[in-house]
């Protein structure tokens, strides 16, 4: 709120007249989704809520600074977003009571999240934007089936992965003292490699392809604890990547940009170029250390700032401190997955968290190293930050199955009866206190 507040500030010389409005609307159904735990998962981690409100609140207020400079109207739409992804994040907490019974439909998940990765390419339903096929519209409304599909295969991979994690664990052959997987047992890694290069092909979207194939990759080795699955993966990723680069233009255009964003070729190309990625780079180095201030600097010139480069707008007006300081905080939020996919009992639960856990930092790397040119851009979304529907709700839904996961997780575990006639004799110490002694 005091993020909305400064732009106000900083733009006008007053406190913005929807400040109550919007704080007040998602702290109302912040606190709705609060009850709902205290409710239903009295025991689920403490800080995963109110980790995920800071980021999507912090989000709200930076596309609101964008709306103000291009007097625009996507703040409203985000707040609306956003109250659909609590209330499914509700309904995720009380109609799902156990995570287990998600194991049950391991099969009907990879079934549904096939079906979600292929409807953009159905006619008259999936929508083509700036190259990348990865939309649908359905009337007025227009969302990413993808960002869907990553949390209905993490079930299916966990669920497969549960099961088969002893055969997938049997040794093979010992090269350069690396023991690999037998060769009988690569089936699924090569489905999955060949299944990210059919998405990279067909629907132009690297973001989703690197996200559906690493998110598998990790989750394998979680399961096997084999180091041999990582290089095998590595290795893939690497042959598919040349691959790719060798027969698509988009993906030649986007390394291009990637290597020499500062040719004058490159930063005038009018699709695929570096415009983008220089412009963002030149509101960082104008943020410095501190940063310009909220409502300060100059984010709007960069193209699609308020979703695919919302970290340019952070890191140009927060400067590198604030940067850096909300990094840590999806370092928090990665940490509390990965700690209650350690505490978790069975292990359905333990590869479901670690995958979920897995998908946000594998996401925020993507993104936050596209941005700041570490790897070329991939068109993934900041979790919770960037505008955009399809992306807040399916990590807020990712946030309830947290929820539900740590609850099972960190809940005592029932009291075991006394049986009748156990004898009760003095302490050893000699002490006016008894213990009780089984037998």
């Amino acid at each position: 709120m005091v993020a909305y507040g400064l732009v106000g500030v900083a733009t006008d010389g007053a406190w913005p007249a929807g400040l109550l409005a919007y704080g007040g609307g998602l702290g109302a159904l912040v606190l709705v989704l609060h009850l709902a735990v205290r409710w239903r998962a009295p025991f689920a981690d403490p800080l995963l809520v109110p980790v995920a409100t800071l980021l999507n609140g912090l989000g709200l207020a930076l596309i609101h600074r964008l709306d103000v400079a291009r007097d625009g109207s996507f703040a409203e739409r985000q707040l609306v977003w956003s109250a659909v992804g609590l209330l499914l994040t509700v309904v995720v907490v009380v109609v799902l009571r156990d995570h287990r019974w998600l194991r049950r439909y391991t099969f009907t998940a990879m079934v549904v999240g096939l079906v979600l990765l292929v409807m953009p390419l159905v006619p008259l339903l999936g929508v083509n934007i700036n190259g990348a096929q990865i939309w649908v519209r359905v009337g007025p409304v227009g969302f990413q089936p993808g960002e869907l599909a990553k949390i209905v295969l993490t079930v299916f991979f966990a669920g497969y992965l549960v099961t088969a994690r002893d055969t997938l664990s049997l040794v093979g052959p010992k090269v350069l003292g690396l023991q690999l997987p037998r060769a009988r047992d690569l089936g699924p890694l090569i489905v999955a490699w060949l299944a990210s290069l059919a998405v990279l092909v067909l629907e132009r979207d690297l973001g989703t392809s690197l996200l559906f194939f690493g998110l598998f990759v990790a989750m394998l080795y979680v399961a096997t604890q084999r180091v041999s699955w990582i290089a095998i993966g590595m290795t893939l990723f690497v042959g598919g990547a040349v691959l790719a680069w060798s027969m698509f233009d988009h993906v030649q255009a986007r390394v291009s940009a990637w290597l020499n964003p500062f040719d004058a070729e490159e930063y005038d190309r009018k699709f695929g170029g570096s415009f983008q990625l220089v412009q963002g780079l030149f509101g960082l180095a104008n943020g410095g250390l501190v940063g310009t201030g909220i409502g300060e600097g100059r984010p709007q010139t960069v193209p699609y700032a308020e979703s695919d480069f919302i970290i340019a707008t952070l890191g140009e007006e927060t400067g590198l401190t604030g940067l850096l300081a909300v990094l840590v905080v999806y370092l928090v939020l990665v940490e509390r997955g990965l700690r209650t996919a350690v505490a978790v009992r069975d292990g359905f639960g333990k590869l479901l968290a670690g995958g979920l856990a897995f998908a946000i930092a594998l996401q925020c790397f993507v993104v936050a190293g596209g941005v700041l040119r570490v790897i070329p851009l991939t068109g993934l979304t900041m979790p919770f930050l960037a505008y955009g529907g399809s992306s807040l709700v399916a990590n807020w839904m990712i946030v309830g199955l947290l929820l539900r996961i740590s609850d099972a997780a960190r809940r005592p575990a029932p009291a075991v009866p006394e049986p009748e006639g156990t004898p009760v004799v003095p302490d050893v110490a000699g002490s006016a206190e008894t213990q009780v002694v089984r037998l």
